[in-house]
């Protein structure tokens, strides 16, 4: 594990800074029970619960210091022993982005003995947030090693992704990425070489979305899809060709192949699995950022829940093409919906039910059975496949990616917030967008949970299959 990182999402960060910075120049404090994503590359905080210290609670409160009685800490770290979560304690600063050795002091003392009481050998942390918002913070680890956040990630309307001074490149910008540079600033082209996107998906969307992010020099890219090249797929997916067809090439092995010719330094992992599988819910819960390129609802579903749990950020694209086979058209449309923990959800906007949700599982687990049920009249049936073309996908995957750098590099002269969904229509010549809505109260009670078991809470993804 390279390091330990903290995620919090925007309604977390604005109720946090709000009892830290009450407005009257004196510090304050407050305890953050957090789930976990213990990756092989990272240890994941997920901000569960915030817990304020009262102000009146506070033995002393000064501009510079904040004493408080931990009368208040054992059935917080009961509660973390047993559900496993982190217990990290936050305080605000005004000036002094750094740790004060009375912190220092306070911290080592409070840690040994969280370590000592929960024994579980997982890092705890304590965090600063800095009056302009800003968090840093350090983890303390079971063998007394101390060690910075190697970043904290806000999650909301817009994306910021802070760390520490020694993690910011002071190299010059290479060549290639001098343009996204030039465009965005070298601080969001350092950001995008940092960041890990999984796109779930390599075909008609996944491909242009891959091709983009390659391109703007996303770090590391996590590339999920079970299927081959198909000769009806080579319309639409980029690089793919003749001989991948023959020879059933899977769908992220063309994908990676092409990231690799371009030489820009992205790195690849490729799960040519199913999104329903463990191991890959754990392999896209390490990342960044997420792109939902599929067509499955089940698949769909199960993406927007996993960037709740896990305080992620999720874009999905979606397009669809009606006609009639023989060159009529009745509707060319597609849609962006950017996706935040504690906002609405597909299932909240109506995107689809959970009649559907469930309908295509049974189709994709037990199709004898789903056959039976829809004859019957029992359940409705999921969409058939439709056509698609590269002009189209290619039109969402651009805009999935510009929402992308707007959320990472706000450029709009609207807040980011107007544009939690965009819709187009190239046959009615209709383009739209909308706000977010409420919390889903579906998904949005997930939010920072982290790994349980099963994970997502969804029998199939079960350790213990026979429960399933």
């Amino acid at each position: 594990m390279t390091g330990v990182t903290l995620s919090l999402t925007d309604r977390q960060h604005a109720a946090i800074k709000a009892h830290l910075f009450p407005g009257d120049g004196l510090e304050a404090v407050a305890i953050l029970l957090c789930g976990r994503r213990t990756g092989k590359d990272r240890h994941r905080l997920t901000v569960r619960k915030i817990v304020p210290v009262p102000h009146e609670a506070c033995a002393e409160r000064k501009p510079d210091r904040v004493t408080w009685s931990t009368d208040i800490l054992p059935p917080l770290i009961e509660e973390a022993a047993r559900r496993g979560w982190a217990l990290i304690k936050i305080h605000g600063h005004s000036d002094f982005p750094f740790f004060s050795s009375c912190d220092d002091d306070a911290d080592r003392a409070l840690f040994r003995a969280v370590h000592t009481w929960i024994g579980d050998g997982q890092p705890h942390g304590s965090a600063i947030m800095m009056l302009d918002g800003r968090v840093f913070g350090r983890a303390f680890h079971d063998d007394g090693r101390e060690t910075a956040f190697t970043q904290v990630a806000l999650v909301g309307d817009d994306l910021c992704f802070w760390r520490p001074d020694a993690e910011i490149s002071n190299e010059p910008v290479p060549e290639f990425g001098r343009r996204i540079a030039q465009s965005f600033g070298g601080g969001t082209f350092d950001q995008l070489r940092k960041l890990k996107v999984a796109v779930i998906g390599c075909s008609g969307t996944g491909s242009p979305v891959i091709e983009q992010l390659a391109r703007n020099c996303v770090g590391s890219l996590v590339l999920v899809d079970p299927d081959v090249i198909e000769e009806k797929n080579l319309n639409r997916i980029l690089n793919s060709t003749w001989d991948d067809a023959q020879q059933s090439t899977a769908k992220v092995d063309v994908a990676a192949r092409a990231i690799a010719s371009m030489g820009l330094g992205t790195k690849v992992e490729t799960y040519q699995r199913s999104l329903f599988d463990p191991e890959v819910v754990r392999a896209v819960a390490d990342c960044d950022v997420l792109f939902g390129c599929m067509d499955s609802i089940d698949g769909r579903h199960l993406l927007n829940k996993l960037a709740c749990f896990y305080s992620l950020p999720y874009f999905d694209l979606g397009v669809k093409l009606e006609a009639d086979g023989e060159g009529g058209v009745d509707q060319v449309c597609g849609t962006v919906h950017y996706l935040k923990p504690e906002g609405s959800s597909l299932l909240s906007r109506r995107v689809y039910s959970m009649e559907l949700v469930r309908a295509a599982g049974l189709s994709r687990t037990d199709p004898e059975a789903y056959k039976g049920l829809l004859e019957e009249g029992y359940i409705r049936g999921v969409a058939e496949d439709r056509p698609a073309v590269i002009q189209l996908n290619g039109l969402i995957a651009s805009l999935a990616i510009n929402e992308f750098l707007a959320r990472l590099h706000p450029y709009r002269l609207d807040s980011n917030g107007d544009y939690a969904i965009h819709r187009i229509s190239l046959s009615h010549g209709i383009y739209e967008h909308e706000a977010d809505g409420d919390p889903c109260p579906v998904l949005a009670k997930h939010v920072g949970r982290g790994d349980v078991e099963p994970l997502l809470d969804w029998p199939e993804l079960s350790n213990d299959r026979s429960a399933v």
